[in-house]
């Protein structure tokens, strides 16, 4: 990342927060763009303090005028754009989604700030990018796509993983790779302090992963920067699961499989 321009959306708090901090050691000129000016204040002084060259936006990423102005701001100041990490998105307990609001409110707002984000940010990028010799973009999805109960949050995170896909093609020849990591639990303020699935304790009812425990903002950051790497230069058009395990696991049986779940395992018993 030395040398290198990343923009990080919704990166003022939670996962996003993270992969700021994780570019800003890796030596990158990190923009932060989220809606919050006071969050974005204190993560702009966190990545100062990291040594890097830092900026924040406070804007609506759903409003395509913003971005593009965003971007052109990017240009002025820094001349260059080599990464662009789309994290910004809101789930069902912060979407702003009312009882009263009807079909078509309830998916703007879902879509606004978990698809349409995105799409503007990298539509408007992709030129900057190609001017800087190509680069790398991320997106974040989640592993609510694989879950139906999720509703429009499943449908707008799902899209993202389609869109994913669609920019890595469109992307190809300017030398630009677009890929997406699906986070599962992950421990931000809001899941420590009220586990979604909690028992008002602070404790999960289930546990949130194979690993008996929530993944960290950090463990993201690692998943996204390898995307973002030289490393990953053969690698376009993919969705990294990043959940411990949780995916992989029927947890309907697990009460039976505790009991039974020895004779399905490939290791000897001990006797």
């Amino acid at each position: 990342m030395q040398n290198k321009m990343a923009l990080v959306t919704g990166g003022n708090s939670g996962i996003g927060r993270g992969i700021a901090h994780r570019f800003a050691r890796e030596g990158a000129t990190v923009a932060v763009a989220g809606r919050d000016p006071a969050k974005g204040a204190a993560v702009l002084a966190e990545l100062q303090a990291l040594g890097a060259e830092a900026a924040f936006h406070a804007i609506d990423l759903a409003d395509e005028a913003a971005v593009q102005a965003l971007i052109g701001d990017i240009d002025t100041r820094f001349g260059r754009l080599d990464v662009v990490v789309n994290n910004a998105g809101l789930g069902s307990r912060r979407g702003g989604v009312e009882d009263t609001d009807g079909p078509g409110e309830r998916w703007r707002k879902m879509r606004g700030s978990n698809l349409d984000s995105g799409y503007f940010v990298t539509a408007h990028a992709l030129p900057l990018m190609q001017r800087s010799g190509g680069g790398a973009i991320v997106n974040i999805s989640s592993t609510a796509t694989l879950h139906g109960n999720w509703g429009l949050y499943c449908i707008a995170k799902a899209a993202v993983e389609g869109m994913t896909r669609a920019f890595a093609a469109e992307a190809a020849p300017m030398g630009i790779r677009v890929n997406c990591v699906s986070p599962g639990w992950i421990a931000t303020d809001m899941d420590k302090d009220a586990p979604a699935s909690g028992s008002g304790d602070g404790s999960w009812e289930m546990p949130p992963s194979l690993l008996d425990r929530m993944g960290t903002p950090g463990e993201i950051a690692a998943a996204v920067y390898f995307l973002a790497s030289g490393e990953a230069s053969f690698i376009t058009g993919q969705t990294l699961i990043v959940d411990g395990g949780m995916s992989v696991i029927d947890y309907p049986s697990r009460p039976m499989l505790d009991q039974v779940g020895h004779r399905l395992q490939s290791r000897p018993r001990v006797s």
